[in-house]
């Protein structure tokens, strides 16, 4: 749109001083002819803007020039500009309204508070996925999802459950999306209860007709506070106690942390191949074989049935990389 691509020109002058027009241009995604015809229109409408050719040259506005809204204060200027380095504002196709917004706020601010503030996005970096986690990819519907949420309107829904083959429908009352850990979730009613709806689960969905249908007096903070401690208390079965080489232990508790019974020790009082006991919650059996991965690093000590799962999850693994040869067709 015209009237943005000169108010950002605008700003970016005002902001950086001297540009030259091939930046203009690169940053706005429009042709070099453009830029100049852009400034034509700012020169017309009454803003003192000029160029200047030559190797330094470039677009400039006269010196004293600027449209203040500031306002703002040093740290408020800093907090905003953390969100650039978010990431969830390109899963919802945001990238170009955020850098938009973040230069208007950059020419708004005052000449001391700038250096401070484009600094935060090089000093700063929020990487919100887990260690060792792949980032779910957004579900193929987000958009849609989106859609249903802002227009308040019941969303059709083919999900596709944990461990479940084949798809169910449900029709739900959106009240609004969540990303947590890098992972889009959809919270919604369904037939009056709450749900969760990650959306890379989500295998199509269509926004209906009728108006949703909120719980009164209930928002999406209410909703997810709900949803969240559910997920977090679910019962942890099995208590199994663990043995861990000191050495491994900051890496064995990123993997496993949440699982922990309390604090971890300190992995930096001892020798990395002393033994370090800990107490995990399993919700089955079967997960204990996930500590496999750590080998002789790390054993299970109880219960009786924890030791033999492992065993088994060792015996298998043997059998299969015995002969050292790979099998046909693999």
């Amino acid at each position: 749109m015209k009237a943005d691509r000169l108010l950002s020109i605008l700003l970016l002058l005002q902001t950086r001083g001297r540009v030259p027009a091939t930046e203009l241009a690169e940053r706005l995604e429009v042709s070099v002819r453009t830029i100049y015809r852009d400034v034509e229109a700012l020169s017309s409408a009454g803003v003192p803007v000029y160029t200047e050719r030559g190797r330094h040259g470039g677009i400039s506005l006269l010196p004293g020039y600027r449209t203040d809204v500031s306002g703002l204060t040093a740290d408020e200027a800093r907090a905003l500009f953390v969100l650039s380095a978010q990431g969830a504002h390109s899963d919802l196709g945001l990238d170009g309204a955020l850098g938009s917004a973040l230069r208007k706020v950059m020419a708004a601010l005052p000449a001391p508070h700038r250096p401070g503030a484009e600094r935060i996005s090089e000093r700063v970096l929020v990487d919100p996925a887990r260690w060792l986690q792949a980032g779910a990819p957004p579900g193929p519907d987000l958009g849609e999802l989106q859609y249903a949420v802002f227009a308040d309107r019941r969303l059709r829904l083919r999900y596709r459950h944990s461990g479940t083959p084949a798809p169910v429908e449900y029709t739900v009352d959106p009240y609004g999306l969540v990303s947590k850990a890098a992972v889009w979730y959809l919270v919604a009613d369904l037939r009056g209860e709450p749900r969760l709806f990650r959306a890379d689960r989500v295998l199509s969905s269509e926004t209906a007709e009728e108006p949703v249908r909120r719980r009164p007096g209930v928002g999406l903070g209410d909703v997810w506070t709900v949803l969240r401690e559910q997920v977090e208390r679910l019962p942890k079965e099995l208590t199994v106690k663990v043995r861990v080489r000191r050495g491994r232990l900051d890496m064995f508790v990123r993997i496993h942390g949440a699982r922990l019974a309390g604090p971890p020790p300190e992995s930096g009082n001892g020798a990395p191949e002393d033994w370090v006991e800990l107490t995990l919650g399993f919700q089955a059996l079967p997960a204990v074989r996930a500590l496999l991965a750590f080998g002789a690093e790390a054993e299970v000590l109880s219960p009786p049935a924890a030791r033999r799962e492992m065993g088994r999850a060792a015996a298998e693994a043997v059998r299969v990389y015995q002969d050292g040869v790979a099998r046909p067709g693999a």
